[in-house]
Parts: C-alpha cells; structure tokens; sequence
C-alpha cells in the first residue's frame, strides 16, 4: 500500500458568473513510503493546491486522496486536522513563526497541532531541543524569529515539522525566500532528517537549482489532466 495515492482528483473554482473552471484534474497519484520527489510547475500551476489537497487543508471537488490507507474525504474537518497533525509535517515559503514565541516554543507549538495532550511534558521539549540540535541552533533555542535569520528561521520551521516524526513532509516552495547558500543547507536538511525519520518527501518548486537536488522530479503538467 503508498503512503499517498491520489485517484480521479479534480479541484474546481467557481467563476463570477456563476461557471466553474478546473484548475486540477489529475487522474492518478502514488507516493511510496520514504520517496523523496520533486513537483515542479510555474506559479499559478496548482502546486500550493495540490499540496493543500494532499493534507487535508482543502476539500476537492472530486475524487480521492489516501494518507496511509485513510481517505481524507471520509473524515470530518476534526479527525483531518488531527491526521494531518500526526501524520504531516509541513515547510512553508514564509516560515509561519509566532513572533512572540521562542525557537523551542515554536517547535513544541507542533505537537499541539497533533492534538497531544502532552506537548508541555519533558519528552516533548527534549524531543524539541534534539531537533534544534540536528538544524543547529542548539545556541538560538531561546531566541524569537525576528532575532534569527531567514536560514535560521526556517530550520526552526523544519524542526517544528518534525516534531511529530510525521509519515510525509510536504514542502512548498521552502527556499523561496532564502539565498544560494541557505537554500541548499535547508535542502539538505529536509533531505538528511527525512531519511532518518523514514519519511516521505514531496516538495514543489519552479527552481531548477532545487529540483536538481532531486532524483525524482515530476512535471505538475503531466500530472495535470486540465481538458
């Protein structure tokens, strides 16, 4: 069984005049069990769709998304918030730190979305202070974002993804707002931390340099059935 199967995927919008138009029809989709895989599509492709699709976030229009054998159309709003928690971690262009959190309380802060009743427990908060560590930033645990770089800030932002040991790690354009160097150091951190964790990553992206970081890139247009 795929971590991720997707069939008969059809994502539509509706226009001010009532019709509707399609913005992604994609007949089949797998995703294996710690595969690292590269989208690439132009802005406005569909990619943060598919993504926000694939985790629950948004509801097509038709046809079905499996994560680990559950159909997400099966599931109310709740229960998806909570399996996207346990079961995602997510890499957004922009970070999504709370300003008035510290780095570790930004990183806790993700096992609540897993609805853990235990997110305050020691075990959480070491588990925090590892995954610092393995980003490094072992010596900025303490510091809130505006006083660490946009390097800095997304590493906190993969540690905050990990904190659950998640099944899949999606990322949207995560080097978007980063420099040459950064991006690549992040890059590898996804990869490297995923492949400790035995996840899956997906990731999209229009920037050849970061595709080319990846043996498997798939072009959103082949997947994209748009008739």
């Amino acid at each position: 069984m795929s971590l991720l199967e997707i069939q008969n995927l059809k994502v539509e919008y509706a226009r001010p005049d009532g019709s509707r138009f399609t913005v992604l029809h994609i007949p089949g989709f797998r995703l294996e069990g710690g595969a690292q895989v590269c989208i690439r599509g132009r802005s406005g492709s569909g990619k943060t769709t598919l993504l926000n699709v694939i985790s629950g976030i948004k509801t097509p229009s038709a046809g079905t998304v499996k994560l680990d054998g559950k159909d997400l159309g099966s599931l109310g709003e709740a229960a998806r918030d909570i399996l996207r928690g346990q079961a995602i971690g997510f890499v957004f262009q922009t970070f999504n730190l709370l300003a008035g959190f510290t780095a570790l309380e930004n990183v806790i802060l993700g096992s609540v979305f897993a609805g853990d009743p235990d997110e305050e427990t020691s075990s959480v908060r070491r588990r925090a202070l590892e995954l610092l560590q393995k980003v490094g930033l072992t010596e900025r645990a303490h510091h809130r974002p505006r006083t660490l770089s946009s390097g800095e800030q997304q590493r906190v932002a993969i540690a905050r993804a990990l904190i659950n040991r998640p099944k899949l790690i999606l990322a949207d354009e995560p080097t978007g707002s980063l420099d040459e160097k950064n991006s690549g150091e992040v890059l590898d951190l996804m990869a490297r931390l995923g492949l400790e964790l035995r996840a899956a990553l997906l990731l999209v992206t229009h920037d050849p340099a970061v595709m080319s970081r990846f043996v498997k890139v798939v072009d959103l247009k082949e997947l994209n059935r748009i008739v």
